[in-house]
């Protein structure tokens, strides 16, 4: 009779909470259509699967407390699915943040050239261009590849940044030149 007298706190908590639930819910269960109704569409949606988890968790805490095994019933079953939607309500509530296409900029130079062919002015406007990011890329390049001794040997020397920099103005002009 000792195990009962230990169990009855746990029981009369349990009672209270289940008031409590019924109490939290009964507003939102009396007249659930007349709330969603007023909602827009995205919170109609949160608000039906908001009700239907806690519906289903409530079934699936009952067959746990009965011994069946729940994880087998079909309830589980309904649990995952609303908790997809879960996942389906937050998707359409947080827009992508990566662009999902990417531009190959080889393939658009080549079209832009062949469609351009007959104009010469942008024709010619556009090979500038394309050997103006040709050129900052290759210097780009240049400077990724310099080894730290280098920069050092750089700096010490009075006029050798100077001397650095003109070559490489004049790599940059050359390049454009050349088409």
């Amino acid at each position: 009779m000792s195990d009962v007298k230990d169990i009855s706190p746990d029981l009369d908590r349990l009672d209270r909470q289940l008031d409590n639930l019924e109490d939290a819910l009964a507003p939102l269960l009396n007249n659930l259509n007349e709330k969603a109704s007023q909602l827009p569409l995205l919170d109609k949606a949160k608000l039906f699967s908001l009700t239907a988890y806690s519906i289903e968790s409530l079934l699936f805490s009952y067959l746990r407390l009965q011994g069946v095994d729940a994880q087998n019933h079909p309830v589980y079953a309904e649990l995952k699915r609303v908790q997809q939607y879960f996942g389906k309500i937050k998707a359409a509530e947080e827009p992508e943040t990566q662009r999902s296409l990417v531009v190959n900029q080889e393939a658009a130079a080549r079209i832009l050239k062949a469609d351009l062919a007959d104009n010469k002015s942008i024709s010619s406007k556009l090979a500038e261009k394309i050997a103006e990011e040709r050129a900052k890329a290759l210097l780009k390049s240049v400077e990724s590849r310099k080894r730290p001794a280098d920069e050092s040997a750089a700096s010490g020397g009075s006029g050798s940044d100077a001397q650095v920099n003109k070559k490489r103005k004049q790599k940059g002009r050359g390049k454009g030149k050349q088409k």
